[in-house]
């Protein structure tokens, strides 16, 4: 279960649970391949939970070209 960033905060920044989910899915993949640290500090040690902070945070968005998602 996610306690931090709630999922209310999360759909403020995503306009749909599924989106948020691609969303924070290709982050942590991105993550997984050795990609930079958006964030100073992170709660989460776990690459799903620093997406989702990245989000939250709003240094991670939706691109609206991007066909993928």
């Amino acid at each position: 279960m996610i306690l931090y960033p709630s999922v209310d905060k999360l759909l403020e920044r995503v306009d749909s649970r599924y989106s948020l989910i691609m969303l924070a899915s290709k982050r942590a993949h991105q993550l997984d391949e050795g990609a930079p640290e958006l964030l100073d500090h992170y709660s989460s040690h776990k690459n799903v939970g620093k997406a989702l902070e990245e989000i939250v945070a709003g240094d991670v968005v939706i691109d609206p070209n991007e066909k993928d998602l």
